[in-house]
């Protein structure tokens, strides 16, 4: 059973940080691009960043930018999401997503990932 369980999420007060964890099991991270997504109460799913299956190209939204940090580990089958400088508005749970796809560039649409974990809880308060 192919499988992502995320972990890493919890309170953090604004300017702190928070590292986020992937686990695949089930499969290899070999050639598959993970993303990850976030989903705030009464708003749509957005995704965050994503990394290639291929040399390692990020990509990450304009919110997030200088601030949070994607990374892989394709050996322990573990994906990363170092958050830092944390704002209130990052308060959503957050989304790990893959496919397979053997290329060198990543997009963050939704709809081109078909697995996904069960999310966790990030919230950003004092």
């Amino acid at each position: 059973q192919l499988q992502l369980v995320e972990s890493g999420g919890g309170l953090v007060q604004p300017g702190g940080s928070l590292r986020l964890s992937c686990a695949a099991s089930g499969f290899t991270l070999y050639n598959y691009v993970i993303g990850w997504f976030r989903q705030a109460p009464g708003k749509e799913r957005e995704g965050v960043s994503c990394i290639s299956s291929i040399g390692g190209s990020t990509n990450y939204a304009d919110s997030v930018k200088g601030r949070f940090t994607i990374s892989r580990d394709n050996g322990k089958k573990m994906v990363y999401l170092q958050m830092n400088s944390l704002k209130p508005e990052d308060t959503a749970v957050y989304y790990c997503a893959a496919f397979f796809g053997v290329q060198a560039m990543c997009v963050m649409r939704p709809g081109e990932y078909d697995l996904w974990g069960q999310g966790t809880q990030v919230t950003v308060s004092s």
